[in-house]
């Protein structure tokens, strides 16, 4: 199955068999993974379970000192990607914020809980009428719903 789909069945059941030394042997890391994220993340798996790695095409072996490194510097770079997006995150958030933005829920009416609970203990509406009659969530509703019960 092409590397471009993100549903693998066959690469889910080669990861299920396999064990601690046993090695994947690929044609070519383009056959392997997704993207480059993708193959690292692959890598990084093969690595943390024991399974050597080995490509036909650009003789690359994990159990030879060269595989090794390569492991090295697929996983800083895997770590640096990391790392970006948290930094990026963390700037987007801080921007977002000075721009007068908050993020989180929503603010929730209470008027508009109290009334859909009423209308939910009534037992006159459905769950999906209560919805559009109140404008507030199939999830809000219930979140709501629970804390009264306690």
């Amino acid at each position: 199955m092409t590397g471009t789909k993100a549903n693998r069945p066959q690469l889910n059941r080669l990861k299920d068999k396999l064990r601690p030394g046993d090695t994947v042997v690929v044609e070519s890391f383009s056959r392997l993974g997704r993207s480059t994220k993708d193959l690292i993340e692959l890598v990084n798996y093969f690595e943390e379970h024991n399974i050597k790695l080995t490509s036909l095409k650009k003789n690359f072996d994990t159990a030879t000192p060269h595989g090794r490194l390569m492991m090295t510097v697929f996983q800083t770079f895997s770590q640096f990607e990391q790392d970006l997006i948290v930094e990026r995150t963390k700037e987007g958030l801080k921007s977002a914020r000075a721009r007068g933005r908050k993020g989180g829920r929503p603010p929730v009416n209470q008027r508009d809980i109290e009334r859909a609970i009423k209308l939910y203990e009534s037992q006159d509406y459905s769950v999906k009428e209560i919805v559009e009659m109140t404008g507030i969530s199939k999830a809000t509703l219930y979140r709501y719903l629970n804390k009264k019960k306690k």
